[in-house]
């Protein structure tokens, strides 16, 4: 499902972070992330900052997730750019989604921004993410 124009630190950054979806082991999740990266929440205006602050949600979401399947892959130009649809259901709501990931050189993540819809599905995430990340995640708010 890999584009062939990846950058070959992406590729295999890539690589991994399918393998962790799918087994839903994020413990190398931190390997693959730059410390100063971003993470971009469908439910949040302003960013959450830091390394820590992208494995807590995003090894969070991957246990609030059920029926989660990937469907599409794109890659820029340079390959250091990916964006990959996905659905999954929350509950009884059915959402697709698509998770927007910059890379640098080194294959780590810079950028993580989620887009998901339809609304009632979205409210439905962010009511689980809050209830099992209670004030943890707020922390980390990029101060605007």
């Amino acid at each position: 499902m890999t584009p062939s124009h990846l950058h070959p630190a992406v590729a295999r950054s890539l690589a991994t972070w399918h393998e962790m979806v799918a087994t839903t082991d994020m413990s190398r999740l931190a390997g693959i992330v730059h410390p100063d990266a971003v993470f971009r929440s469908p439910m949040a205006h302003s960013p959450y900052t830091s390394a820590p602050a992208l494995v807590l949600a995003l090894s969070t979401v991957v246990k609030v997730f059920e029926d989660f399947k990937y469907h599409r892959e794109l890659a820029s130009g340079d390959g250091l750019d990916v964006v990959l649809e996905f659905s999954a259901r929350v509950g009884d709501k059915q959402l697709k989604g698509v998770d927007l990931i910059r890379f640098d050189e080194d294959g780590r993540i810079v950028d993580f921004e989620v887009m998901v819809r339809p609304l009632s599905a979205l409210q439905a995430l962010g009511a689980e993410m809050g209830a099992r990340l209670g004030q943890q995640l707020p922390s980390y708010k990029a101060k605007a």
